[in-house]
């Protein structure tokens, strides 16, 4: 089914905003981080590891999972609280983010972290990486998918679409792109720093199904995630529409929390905006 039932969108509601909190406290707790644009990917997050990937903590290196590629790699809040809540490693080292004698560096280090496929924060490479990745499925004839998600501001990287063109060319229908599309990045609106737009229509000349969503609306992730398995010879780009700073009121839509921590005083608004939030879920 393309819809969640009531039960699993319960689920990664609740996810969602376990994930939204853990943002918020491992960003406060180091003083530094990027906690717009990992609010903003939370619900994408939490459908992809607990609704649509094949991964398993207890087997991080399982040669046929699913891999997932964090392509805006200073989104690594949001990547790290997904997989400490699904148990990849003690949510309580969450709260050691960028320190230097602890794993979770700013960037995501696969090196070191237990469910990170890829090192990432050099904006452009990750989709390549993640094209690598899906070839080689093909060439071994595996059934993994690769999942990878970018940001709207990272696409206007020249590197984005050379590796775009070779997934499209070879057909590379394991391979699903997400686009956090938030329209900021860190020196303005998307649209005024150097316009991407429109995307769906640069992905389609580059051959790849494309589908638009609302990148906050569980029930329309669910069924693009479901669109693209069913997509056959060719690579399919998620364009989802959402909300920086997602769930914290002050931070929605403000450029200005690309990239700086809250003070005491403001995690404590933040953190009873997310108590709302769970609240409402309680009442469903």
């Amino acid at each position: 089914m393309a819809t969640l039932t009531q039960d699993v969108k319960q689920l990664v509601q609740e996810k969602a905003k376990a994930i939204r909190v853990s943002i918020v406290q491992s960003v406060t707790a180091a003083k530094s981080g990027h906690p717009g644009g990992s609010l903003s990917i939370a619900d994408v997050m939490a459908l992809l590891y607990y609704v649509e990937m094949n991964v398993d903590p207890a087997n991080p290196k399982a040669p046929n999972r699913d891999r997932f590629v964090l392509s805006k790699g200073h989104a690594a809040p949001a990547l790290y609280a997904t997989l400490a809540e699904k148990g990849y490693f003690p949510k309580e080292e969450l709260l050691n983010l960028r320190k230097i004698d602890h794993m979770l560096q700013g960037h995501p280090d696969m090196k070191h972290i237990p469910g990170v496929d890829m090192s990432s924060g050099s904006l452009g490479q990750g989709l390549s990486v993640a094209v690598g990745m899906a070839a080689v499925g093909k060439y071994d004839k595996k059934d993994y998918r690769v999942y990878t998600l970018c940001g709207d501001g990272e696409i206007q990287e020249g590197q984005i679409w050379e590796a775009a063109m070779w997934a499209g060319f070879k057909k590379l229908d394991n391979l699903v792109v997400v686009v956090d599309n938030n329209n900021l990045q860190i020196d303005g609106a998307v649209d005024e720093v150097c316009s991407p737009y429109p995307i769906d229509k640069k992905f389609e000349a580059f051959n790849f199904h494309v589908i638009n969503i609302d990148g906050n609306d569980f029930d329309q992730i669910r069924a693009a995630f479901k669109e693209a398995r069913e997509t056959k010879g060719m690579p399919t780009a998620i364009i989802a529409k959402t909300v920086k700073g997602k769930g914290v009121s002050f931070m929605e839509n403000v450029c200005d929390w690309h990239g700086k921590a809250p003070n005491d005083e403001q995690y404590e608004v933040a953190m009873a905006d997310l108590e709302k939030v769970g609240e409402a879920l309680c009442q469903k």
